[in-house]
């Protein structure tokens, strides 16, 4: 067996093992598996590097490996607007290949980041072919929907404070015991103000007032929630 040979099966299984941890991707019959196993193709992106830009014609869609990303907007302002924010495994790029629009933001990394690249026009082929895969994909774009729709009211009903107080709740992790938000290196104020549709000022004040309730504390490298229902109870504010 030749190298690239044995190259290619290992990232085939490599690939195959990455869709099994994607909901509803990971009961699709295995020759759907297989099919878009072959037509993937793996790349690699250094922290801050554009993935596409906003406007592009839409020629793949991503799973994301490796790393997070981030999908922004830019106002007519230049104020940049945080659509999603993608940790492993996730997929990315659907919305536009299955409406045949160009891309709908930018998608930068934020870390170095491994994605997979399904070119538009196999996926679209492969969807016509299975049905479960269809299917798979009616109902992951039925939940980025339903994503959106929550970021409108977030923007629009809630307060700065309450959206923190979401975030903060949807991106803990429990470690020793204890839910913290661990403070990675492009953990940056003027990215979680992105985040949240805000500025920098607007966010480190709302930090001090959550701080203040008693609801979290602020240390240097993480973020340790205090009070889960108390924050919940922010977040419906």
């Amino acid at each position: 067996m030749t190298d690239s040979l044995s190259n290619e099966i290992r990232q085939r299984v490599r690939l195959k093992a990455l869709l099994s941890r994607i909901r509803r991707f990971n009961d699709l019959p295995p020759e759907a598996q297989e099919a878009i196993a072959a037509a993937a193709r793996p790349r690699h992106y250094e922290a801050g590097q554009v993935i596409y830009l906003e406007g592009e014609p839409a020629e793949a869609v991503y799973i994301l490996e490796k790393g997070w990303v981030k999908a922004t907007r830019m106002s007519s302002d230049g104020r940049e607007q945080a659509m999603l924010f993608l940790r492993p495994v996730e997929i990315f790029g659907d919305i536009a290949v299955f409406t045949g629009m160009p891309y709908p933001g930018t998608v930068t990394t934020l870390e170095e980041v491994d994605v997979w690249a399904i070119p538009a026009q196999t996926l679209l082929d492969l969807v016509r072919r299975y049905p479960e895969l269809a299917m798979a994909v009616i109902q992951r774009l039925g939940e980025r929907v339903l994503h959106y729709i929550s970021l409108v009211e977030d923007l629009s009903l809630r307060s700065v404070e309450a959206r923190l107080a979401n975030t903060l709740l949807q991106h803990a992790e429990l470690h020793e015991g204890r839910l913290i938000i661990p403070r990675r290196a492009w953990t940056t104020y003027d990215e979680m103000a992105v985040r949240l549709g805000t500025v920098r000022d607007v966010l480190s004040r709302a930090l001090k007032t959550l701080e203040a309730e008693g609801l979290l504390k602020v240390e240097r490298r993480q973020i340790i929630l205090l009070d889960r229902e108390g924050l919940a109870r922010r977040g419906n504010l």
